[in-house]
């Protein structure tokens, strides 16, 4: 733990810091980050007199996260900030060294959420279309395009996948997703055509005598890596002329959007894509808005 002045000791922040550490378990760059958030806000009071957490008030932690607020910081970086004062006032009130805890009154600042970035139907055919038929992995490219707009997939699922995963007679596969749970999707006929021509031309060859099950493999007959996979999209948008950078994750976005925008409902784009919340799936519904918006202005005759 670092060691502090007289006056910071007022502070008890090391004290805050063991409790963290010892008592909770948190790992060091939680421990760094809730001391860098702590020690902002302890200068600050200093600076308007404030030479002990006693003398910390509510509106000592209003006049802070305005303070932040001007400090041109993330609204993420201020809910961080909030969170981490409640946390050590908590602990303050908890071992009666302060009367009341501050930051009881205070309200989290909203975050703001952005509208996720997503390709259009006519960009998707073109990059579905970008590999080359005259690469010697066309194939294997085309099969993990096709798949991570068949099935919304997260990067780190797609490398994941395994033969045994797959069922191509049914049009189904099986994903492992975050927190190891698993979710069948349905992957359409352009995917397992593309597949099936992957797995009984290209991948033999590519898998050199391994015995691994991994469905998407390098030229060494290792599973490719997610970087790899970064790599392959972001080429293949470039091949195209789009303007826009893709990623997978976009790949994941245009999934959810074209999903909505087809008709399908929320609930079963959450199931899809593995979100464990609906509130997460919910940011989807400002980009159908604003399709059906423009459909709107496009077909209504008093538009």
């Amino acid at each position: 733990m670092r060691k502090h002045s007289s006056d910071l000791s007022r502070f008890y922040l090391d004290q805050f810091l063991e409790h963290l550490n010892f008592e909770r378990g948190l790992a060091r760059p939680t421990l760094v980050a809730y001391e860098r958030e702590v020690l902002r806000m302890v200068w600050f009071v200093l600076s308007k007199n404030k030479l002990s957490a006693t003398q910390v008030t509510d509106q000592d932690i209003r006049d802070f996260m305005l303070y932040l607020g001007k400090s041109d910081l993330a609204p993420t970086s201020i809910k961080r900030a909030q969170a981490a004062l409640k946390t050590y006032f908590t602990f303050l009130e908890h071992e009666a060294i302060v009367p009341e805890n501050p930051t009881r009154k205070i309200s989290s600042p909203r975050s703001i959420k952005k509208v996720p970035k997503f390709m259009t139907h006519r960009e998707m055919l073109k990059i579905l279309d970008a590999p080359s038929i005259e690469s010697s992995f066309y194939w294997r490219d085309k099969a993990i395009l096709e798949f991570l707009y068949a099935t919304g997939t997260r990067v780190s699922e797609v490398v994941s996948v395994t033969l045994t995963n797959l069922d191509l007679e049914n049009r189904i596969c099986l994903v492992l997703g975050k927190g190891s749970k698993e979710r069948v999707l349905p992957i359409g006929s352009e995917c397992c055509s593309a597949l099936e021509h992957y797995i009984s031309d290209l991948r033999p060859k590519l898998q050199c005598g391994n015995s691994t099950d991994i469905l998407f493999l390098n030229q060494r007959g290792a599973g490719l890596s997610t970087r790899a996979i970064h790599q392959l999209v972001k080429t293949a948008g470039v091949a195209v002329g789009l303007k826009k950078t893709v990623s997978p994750h976009m790949f994941r976005h245009t999934f959810a959007t074209h999903l909505l925008e087809g008709g399908a409902d929320l609930i079963s784009v959450k199931e899809l894509l593995g979100h464990s919340d609906i509130s997460t799936t919910q940011m989807y519904t400002h980009v159908d808005r604003k399709h059906l918006q423009e459909m709107h202005r496009k077909h209504h005759p008093r538009s």
